[in-house]
């Protein structure tokens, strides 16, 4: 029954009729499920709207609402009503089997369409039997995605300390996730977020000690218990696939760290790396060319700005220094200009093995020159993308796109804006997304692929 089944994808909201602790929501497609809309007529929705879906069991009649248009929509839209003769043959005596895939093209070819369909259907294709539902439930698809180079990107961030979004930049939709429950400590302490793998993970400060929350796509639901080797906040971090590298920052005495741990999703393990040549919190972390770079931050005893970055080789596993790597600001000082330790980390983000930086006082975009190792202005960041010290600005890599989001506000009022950029179209023409309404700025954001 769908009351037992775990949520499996991330779900659509109503931001004016949210329900606490209730399952039935779920990702899907308005032409693939009856709904109930308390409302208005499904036909004056608009695309950009955001809307509460409250799934009953699916009737006969819906599975040949699927969209067949293209060949691998018909494929699904077959094992759909396959699912559904299989339920009738129950029910008339037959135990046929229950846990096949689509057995008209077999389990390999099956997978194959299946992990070409978006993730944000994979809700209402692990409903169709034991075997859809193994595969969604367990990671195996997502696992298979990622050996086939299938990935798909949605952007999560946080407006409010306790709750989290997910934006869709192919659809264009906006899903809530399930609220934290945390205790007032880790409201107001300092918070690091992640995407790894099919997680998210939130790093802040518990009643005694640091605690990691854990938000897994495969459940829909948030975990703690999970601990670092040497548990840490202000750190930079960065995610390839499976696994992630997190580098330098802060512990629990406020000694600045240059150690360094790699945490595969797979495994759920963490593991400790050579450490850094400097110790430097407040930094930001990527992968580039498939090697680790933590680049900026503070260091030192006096809390210096520093302007190296480091390069740790998998493969080696060493760390070389990089001189001038962090997109530090050009010219003259400004007035008014705030203590390094006021600034946010350094923007930066990679797409297609290139290194981009957002300047949030001169409103630049900048390119990272490996060859010479220099930083060269390529265009303008969107005209409202609004900040405080680069704090509440996400510069993000979402697969072949950057990412810009953030908006304006006014006497606590403003919008979250999702601007997007190809940079191998040409030089940045930045293409509005969406937009929503929300009195405060983005706190924390990650993307996840899978």
């Amino acid at each position: 029954m769908l009351e037992e089944r775990a949520c499996l994808v991330s779900r659509d909201y109503s931001r004016s009729c949210e329900r606490k602790g209730s399952w039935p929501y779920a990702s899907l497609r308005l032409e693939q499920a009856e709904i109930q809309q308390t409302k208005r007529p499904l036909e004056e929705i608009n695309r950009g709207e955001e809307i509460e879906l409250g799934v009953r069991k699916l009737p006969k009649r819906s599975f040949d609402q699927m969209d067949s248009a293209t060949p691998i929509g018909g494929i699904v839209n077959a094992a759909l009503a396959q699912s559904e003769q299989s339920r009738s043959r129950r029910h008339a005596g037959d135990n046929s089997n229950m846990s096949s895939l689509i057995g008209a093209i077999g389990r390999d070819l099956s997978i194959s369409c299946l992990i070409k369909c978006s993730r944000a259907d994979y809700g209402a294709i692990a409903s169709l039997n034991r075997s859809f539902r193994s595969l969604v439930r367990t990671g195996e698809l997502y696992r298979l995605r990622r050996q086939n180079k299938v990935v798909e990107h949605w952007v999560y961030l946080s407006c409010q300390l306790l709750e989290w979004e997910a934006f869709d930049p192919n659809r264009r939709k906006w899903m809530r996730l399930p609220r934290m429950d945390p205790n007032d400590c880790f409201v107001f302490a300092d918070k690091e977020s992640l995407a790894v793998g099919t997680e998210l993970l939130v790093f802040g400060r518990d009643l005694m000690s640091h605690v990691i929350y854990r938000y897994s796509l495969l459940t829909n639901t948030w975990t703690t218990g999970m601990r670092m080797n040497a548990p840490r906040c202000l750190f930079g971090s960065a995610s390839l696939g499976e696994i992630a590298i997190l580098a330098g920052g802060c512990d629990s005495n406020g000694n600045v760290l240059s150690s360094a741990e790699l945490y595969n999703s797979e495994s759920g393990t963490w593991t400790t790396l050579p450490s850094m040549n400097k110790p430097r919190k407040m930094c930001s972390g990527v992968f580039l060319d498939g090697k680790f770079y933590v680049v900026g931050g503070i260091g030192g005893a006096e809390n210096v700005l520093l302007t190296c970055g480091e390069e740790y080789d998998l493969d080696t596993h060493t760390w070389t220094e990089i001189p001038n790597m962090s997109p530090v600001r050009t010219g003259a000082a400004r007035d008014n200009e705030p203590p390094a330790t006021s600034e946010a980390p350094p923007l930066i983000a990679v797409v297609n093995n290139q290194l981009y930086a957002a300047d949030y006082a001169d409103m630049e975009v900048r390119k990272y020159d490996k060859d010479n190792r220099v930083w060269v202005t390529v265009g303008r960041l969107p005209e409202r993308a609004d900040s405080m010290y680069g704090w509440g600005l996400a510069f993000r890599a979402c697969g072949d796109r950057l990412m810009v989001i953030g908006g304006p506000r006014n006497a606590g009022e403003g919008f979250i804006e999702v601007n997007s950029w190809v940079p191998s179209e040409g030089p940045p023409q930045w293409h509005l997304l969406d937009r929503k309404r929300s009195g405060s700025f983005v706190y924390n954001c990650a993307v996840m692929g899978c």
